[in-house]
């Protein structure tokens, strides 16, 4: 037989670190935390155990706590009496649930914390204050005199899901915008919301200062820039992602209306130095492009009091990493007013993968150091899978804070011993019949939990992974929830499933129950096909490469291929074989078709875990029969005895595939 070639073959990381994105502790999980994030995420975890060996891989993710939605969330039920007791408790609850859904769909998480429940939090918060302490003593945290809204009537300072307003960034789609950050994610400070009104008390707040940690993103500006350079070469780059953070390289901008030109033009004397740029007769606004934040910030200060109206660019403003919520990870040893300050919850939930992973590795060896050695090692890559609006965070929070962390100016890559940066593998929009869906919106997701009363988590998984999100938003369309779908329509979210429930289940079932009838249970030992054999290196190697560049729907779309083959190559080769009588064409036909069958199994293994090891179990052989390094092998290598190694004897009727009971038609 013929070997294939390493070279050609993708080279993976020695160890892998994977992250999915944390669900907030304020509800279960919808459609799009599933199949945006945890199966993609969970996909590749399980394909690299196959490909690494699962001590080189570590799945982890969790529950995010804090912040001021859960506050609210909490406060509502507490008063509205769907819920008694305190939010530790109220959050407690949707952990358990996020953990139970994500069970359900078989997402192998190696550990599934909470940034503010049991052994987690504690390890969290020790972790967020060195996190804290290394910046301060690398003086990269400036004290700054942040504007936060106070509302007068109810005389409170707002948290920054108590104010709603409008995006102060120019062209941006949000329908809704709070305190500091508008609904796709866009950071500005307070005092640029545009219309804010407190839903304490209908009222517009006024401003407040109120002294807070932030780091200065201003100053890692030229290290984003060489990153972003890097981010682009890698393999399975999805350029929106850099695109978006390119958006925040630019000078500092300020669009103002062409219809407050008289009044700009009698301000240019009080404005610091500027360059004022006019894009042509139908742009409607002016840019004025200044030198420095502080300038810019300046400029909007003065704009205001003439009563100008503008809106500003996408910029590299201070990152805050504290603020003064009660519920939140508390700063040691630092206060306001006697008042201690907690963590803002963004900049602390970058850093509680490495929480969780210090969790883990306390829990199994004792240690919870040892996180150190997947997250400061060269040796190691990080993965973390996100939403899209989640880009600024992660991709230039994330990147200051992690690079700050470097008592030196930061090397690009680090170097051994310093927190490594990520990979990003952010997902666009998961739509639902077309439309964004948002459970604080008008469109409501349909709940994760929901769609398992329709079908199996095979199906569903299969499904999402064959949505290409990493190019363009993609739309969810399952029949049963689709009030315009007819009863002849076909299901969308089948497509994937069937070709698992219909064709690989019929071609595994065809395999063993001919195995059975004709050779006594025994597979005749004999030699692959030469071009079976290499068909199958071909498609296992191409699949491979996609699940390298994180091109998922690409690899399925190989996958279907290759499993629609055997179907065609059975029916033909059998069906002659029976009309001829022809036994050495029948007992080849089973010995190419098994091998096919064996390597489209651990091909789908990652997909379509419970219906593969259903397979494996039938077979009578342990795990080792996933690993890539033998992938090509026959499967007699696995044997103890191939002539005596008899597989599990399958009943008529047996799916390894089934179909979620729903889906039968009723007579």
């Amino acid at each position: 037989m013929k070997s294939h070639n390493p070279q050609e073959r993708p080279a993976f990381p020695k160890r892998v670190v994977i992250t999915a994105g944390m669900p907030y502790g304020n509800k279960d999980l919808h459609f799009a935390h599933i199949g945006a994030v945890f199966v993609q995420a969970d996909f590749f975890a399980r394909f690299l155990r196959d490909r690494l060996g699962p001590d080189n891989v570590l799945f982890v993710s969790g529950t995010d706590c804090y912040g001021s939605p859960i506050v609210e969330s909490w406060k509502n039920a507490s008063e509205g009496g769907s819920f008694s007791g305190s939010i530790e408790d109220f959050v407690a609850l949707h952990h358990d649930l996020q953990r139970k859904c994500l069970d359900r769909y078989q997402i192998s998480l190696d550990y599934y914390g909470a940034s503010g429940l049991g052994e987690s939090k504690f390890i969290h918060e020790e972790i967020s204050n060195e996190v804290f302490q290394q910046l301060r003593d690398n003086q990269r945290l400036i004290k700054v005199e942040v504007p936060q809204f106070y509302d007068e009537r109810a005389q409170a300072l707002l948290n920054g899901r108590q104010v709603i307003g409008k995006c102060p960034f120019q062209g941006c789609p949000s329908d809704k915008a709070y305190a500091d950050e508008c609904a796709v994610g866009h950071q500005y400070m307070p005092s640029d919301l545009v219309n804010p009104i407190s839903t304490l008390s209908g009222e517009k707040p006024t401003i407040r200062k109120v002294p807070n940690w932030c780091i200065k993103l201003e100053d890692f500006r030229k290290d984003l820039q060489q990153w972003l350079g890097h981010m682009q070469t890698q393999p399975g780059h999805r350029d929106f992602v850099s695109k978006i953070i390119t958006e925040f390289l630019s000078e500092p901008i300020i669009h103002v209306l062409k219809t407050f030109e008289d009044k700009l033009q009698a301000l240019e004397g009080q404005l610091p130095k500027h360059e004022r740029l006019d894009d042509g007769e139908k742009a409607r606004s002016f840019r004025l492009v200044f030198s420095s934040l502080s300038d810019r910030d300046q400029a909007c200060e003065i704009l205001s009091q003439a009563e100008v109206r503008y809106r500003t660019s996408k910029y590299l403003v201070p990152f805050r990493l504290t603020g003064n919520v009660d519920w939140g990870v508390p700063v040691h040893d630092v206060s306001h007013d006697g008042k201690p300050l907690t963590f803002w919850v963004w900049p602390e939930s970058l850093w509680a993968p490495i929480s969780f992973t210090a969790t883990y590795e306390q829990s199994t060896h004792g240690d919870a150091k040892r996180w150190r050695r997947w997250w400061n090692s060269t040796d190691t890559k990080i993965y973390q899978y996100i939403g899209e609006d989640n880009i600024y965070f992660y991709g230039i929070g994330q990147f200051a804070i992690f690079s700050g962390l470097q008592a030196q100016s930061p090397q690009l890559p680090p170097p051994e011993g310093e927190l490594q940066l990520t990979t990003l593998i952010a997902s666009k929009h998961l739509l639902f019949l077309d439309k964004k869906a948002s459970s604080s919106g008008d469109i409501k997701p349909p709940m994760a939990q929901e769609l398992l009363a329709h079908y199996t988590s095979d199906q569903l998984r299969a499904h999402f992974l064959g949505l290409g999100m990493g190019k363009k938003s993609v739309s969810f369309k399952p029949r049963p929830f689709d009030p315009q779908a007819k009863d002849n329509d076909a299901d969308p979210v089948l497509k994937e499933g069937n070709m698992l429930s219909n064709v690989l289940n019929k071609a595994a079932r065809s395999c063993l129950y001919t195995l059975q009838k004709f050779f006594d249970g025994l597979l005749p030992v004999a030699d692959i096909s030469e071009p079976i054999h290499h068909r199958c290196q071909e498609a296992a190697i191409e699949f491979e490469r996609h699940v390298s560049k994180n091109q998922f729907y690409l690899a399925m779309n190989t996958a279907d291929s290759f499993i629609r083959e055997i179907t065609k190559k059975w029916n033909r080769e059998m069906k002659e074989a029976e009309a001829s009588s022809n036994e050495a064409l029948r007992r080849q036909t089973l010995v190419d078709c098994f091998h096919m069958v064996k390597v489209a199994m651990i091909l789908m293994h990652p997909v379509a875990p419970e219906g593969t090891e259903m397979f494996l179990r039938y077979l009578k052989l342990g795990q080792n029969f996933w690993s890539w390094d033998t992938i090509f092998d026959p499967i007699y290598t696995f044997m103890d005895n191939p002539h005596t190694h008899r597989f599990e004897h399958l009943e008529p009727r047996v799916d390894f595939f089934p179909k979620h009971e729903s889906q039968f038609t009723k007579k």
